[in-house]
């Protein structure tokens, strides 16, 4: 870790938060409900679409097969998987709320940010990681309700789906538009200027991170014993891991044509889910739920930390990417070095 300046930064942000979490919560002096999905997430993407060759964006838009694997893992297996997790997990002592909250954080999309700051650190398929984390957004604003339906039972939904689609354009393809035509236009002058994009990016996260931790750390309406707390905490992070072991061995082995780079976005997108769409889905859904506190407990403590084990696991990933020049083959992706 001490040669991860990014993962430095992210423990860093978490600390600050804990210690004055008012700052960087909801209506605090930052004001995050507005500099972050209006201005850091907006300006991740008007970075990719600078820094991202035109062609390099449309092939990854014509990779289905990818496309519907992280899709298909996001909306299906993993919700699948936990469902089963969850089942084995009703026979122990954790409130029954907490382990729907489980089951509602399987069924989010992914987000709009992380995966792809995190795979363009790595030097993944960054193309690939835009196209699967804006559109599987869009695609979860519909696929997510009919998921908890399906899950729960309940159909009387009222989301507000333009508004949703609406912020989503704001935030994400407007941004990432006018960071093409950026590209095609003023490409030289660009160059020219020698601006650090990367590590604007990973400054945007950090304040994300910072954030989001903040709000976490304002929280007063936790219903959780310090066991059950920590039995969630080690639960979440070994099962992360162990999805971006599968993920990572399955889409570099020779099942499929995955390049190594691929392998990085298939990874960060297929474990990564979004807050910034999960929440307000949660508290519109269960608005009326007693237990609405519990629901939501297992998505904010995901979130923060699957940037972080993501910012962990940076080095290995860019150690593994340089192995595969190297070596000009495809093995599978082997964690035996973690």
């Amino acid at each position: 870790m001490k040669n991860s300046h990014f993962c430095m930064g992210i423990l860093v942000a978490i600390c600050l938060a804990k210690l004055n979490p008012t700052i960087g919560s909801a209506g605090g002096i930052l004001r995050p409900e507005i500099t972050v999905k209006y201005f850091a997430v907006s300006t991740i993407f008007l970075i990719s679409g600078i820094t991202l060759p035109t062609a390099a964006l449309t092939v990854a838009i014509l990779r289905w097969d990818l496309h519907l694997f992280v899709q298909g893992f996001t909306f299906v297996a993993f919700p699948v998987i936990v469902y089963i997790l969850v089942s084995i997990l009703q026979h122990t002592f954790l409130h029954p709320a907490l382990l729907e909250g489980m089951t509602l954080l399987s069924t989010m999309p992914p987000p709009v940010s992380s995966a792809v700051i995190l795979t363009k650190s790595v030097g993944g398929n960054e193309a690939a990681a835009v196209f699967n984390s804006a559109f599987g957004s869009m695609l979860g604003i519909v696929v997510t309700p009919f998921l908890i339906v399906l899950i729960f039972g309940s159909s009387e939904l009222d989301l507000p789906y333009y508004k949703i689609f609406k912020e989503l354009f704001i935030m994400v393809i407007l941004p990432l538009i006018v960071g093409q035509i950026i590209h095609n236009t003023w490409y030289k002058f660009k160059r020219r200027q020698n601006i650090p994009f990367k590590t604007i990016g990973q400054l945007l996260i950090h304040f994300i991170v910072y954030t989001t931790f903040c709000n976490t750390f304002s929280r007063t309406d936790f219903q959780l014993d310090a066991l059950s707390l920590v039995f969630t905490i080690f639960l979440i992070i070994l099962f992360q891991l162990c999805v971006m072991m599968f993920l990572s061995h399955t889409s570099s082995s020779s099942m499929f044509s995955f390049t190594p780079a691929d392998s990085v976005a298939i990874t960060f997108c297929g474990t990564h889910k979004s807050l910034t769409l999960g929440i307000p889905m949660i508290e519109i859904i269960f608005a009326n739920n007693p237990n609405m506190s519990l629901l939501s407990i297992p998505l904010l403590m995901y979130n923060p930390i699957q940037i972080l084990l993501g910012g962990m696991s940076i080095l290995i990933f860019r150690q593994w990417l340089l192995d595969q020049k190297r070596r000009r083959w495809k093995p599978e992706f082997n964690w035996s070095h973690v």
